[in-house]
């Protein structure tokens, strides 16, 4: 935390309004805030007092904070809100669009355009004057034949850099996407007449009707099965944005009904392995992921992908990974525990199930090359290696799922590791 400099006070501010209007763009930034938090605010101020920013910055977080998840977007709105000249220039600039069109210049980091839009959105834009306003009778031609659509746009839009409307509207797209997987063939047979073989068993009881003269054959089919599907989901702090909009659309398959999956499981890890497949059951989304933040108790801290692994492989993986479960598992591979042990946890989970697809985000980036040492070590122990930073990238999972051949960028990945 940055030392700031003591607040000057003025004898007739409105510091109670000032902290209402503070929880009112705290809130459009995305944090659930009501009136009794601002009461309960404005008290704690009045209480503690302060002489120095810090300590009004620390009071304020202990009233309006109430997950880990939110401190980087409570950092970012108070030090734009309370006056810090430079980073709300650097604000506005993540605001205007870059030349390219789709991306910033600057990559803003996490929550930083959300606290943006929430204090500058709506703010007076300078208008042309009188005599440089265009002729009312000029015609305007506009050429849209190369420009996107805002869904389209959106569909290919990193999560970290959405915007709160634009997050919400991606959820609403997340929750039209489909997971369809195709049912496996058993060794266990259905009765069906139009079927290719013929059930003997059946036959020769029907022909006790008949005197022992069989008069029609009784055909039958494999049965089919559908899989289970297990998600592996990293919640460190570096993967908090996307494992949260990834878990949305967990819950959008977990809650479908005919897509095909026998069951969903979910897991969540950073320190420690959380089984949160009963929050998924809860049709409300929000109260689904509510639940399920409360039981993770290591939401946005460090990464242990190894020990986590181990634990599901010990105490989880005979459960729920038998009759050919797929597996998703959705990190970033940063892991700082022993190479050597998580790559033998990983083979461990790859023997264990059907398919085990890996969503990274950070294959985002055009130039990726796979230096980490967790990265090396688990990247030969999956069938598929795929993004998993933008909608269009779940959008492409569907295809990996029913594509047995589809391996993503894990071959090309590998060749680089190999130096061939």
């Amino acid at each position: 935390m940055a030392v700031y400099a003591p607040l000057e006070i003025p004898e007739d501010g409105k510091l109670a309004h000032n902290i209402t209007h503070f929880a009112r763009a705290l809130r459009k930034a995305g944090l659930p805030i009501g009136p009794g938090r601002v009461l309960d605010a404005i008290r704690a101020v009045e209480v503690a007092g302060f002489s120095e920013r810090a300590d009004f910055y620390w009071t304020l977080h202990a009233c309006f904070v109430g997950r880990p998840e939110e401190r980087v977007i409570y950092e970012q709105v108070f030090r734009l809100f309370w006056r810090d000249p430079k980073y709300l220039d650097h604000m506005m600039s993540l605001l205007i669009p870059s030349v390219h069109g789709l991306q910033e210049e600057r990559l803003a980091d996490a929550a930083e355009k959300r606290a943006a839009q929430a204090l500058l959105d709506g703010a007076e834009r300078d208008l042309p004057s009188r005599e440089e306003a265009p002729d009312e009778d000029a015609e305007i031609e506009i050429d849209a034949s190369a420009t996107m659509s805002h869904e389209e746009r959106l569909r290919t839009l990193d999560f970290e850099q959405m915007s709160v409307e634009e997050m919400e509207q991606a959820k609403r797209m997340l929750a039209r996407l489909s997971l369809p997987v195709r049912p496996l063939v058993t060794r266990r047979s259905r009765v069906f007449a139009a079927g290719k073989q013929v059930d003997l068993r059946r036959s020769l009881r029907g022909s006790l009707r008949q005197g022992g003269e069989i008069t029609r054959l009784a055909m039958k089919a494999p049965r089919l099965r559908w899989p289970n599907l297990v998600v592996l989901c990293d919640i460190s702090g570096s993967m908090s944005q996307y494992s949260r909009i990834i878990l949305h659309f967990v819950h959008a398959v977990a809650n479908r009904q005919g897509q095909g999956w026998s069951r969903v499981h979910a897991f969540t890890f950073g320190t420690q392995l959380t089984n949160i497949t009963r929050h998924l059951k809860n049709r409300d989304v929000d109260a689904a992921l509510r639940a399920a933040g409360a039981e993770a108790q290591d939401w946005s801290g460090g990464t242990r992908i190894g020990a986590s692994l181990a634990a599901f492989n010990r105490d989880w993986s005979r459960r729920v990974l038998g009759q050919g479960a797929v597996v998703l598992l959705i990190t970033d591979g940063l892991d700082r525990d022993d190479s050597g042990a998580l790559a033998w946890q990983m083979e461990r989970l790859h023997l264990s199930c059907r398919r085990l697809i890996w969503l990274n985000p950070l294959l985002r980036w055009d130039g990726f090359a796979p230096k980490a040492q967790g990265i090396r070590a688990m990247l030969p122990h999956c069938d598929a290696f795929r993004a998993g930073h933008s909608v269009a990238s779940l959008e492409a999972l569907a295809d990996a799922i029913s594509n047995p051949g589809d391996g993503g960028e894990k071959q090309r990945l590998l060749r680089l590791i190999s130096g061939t």
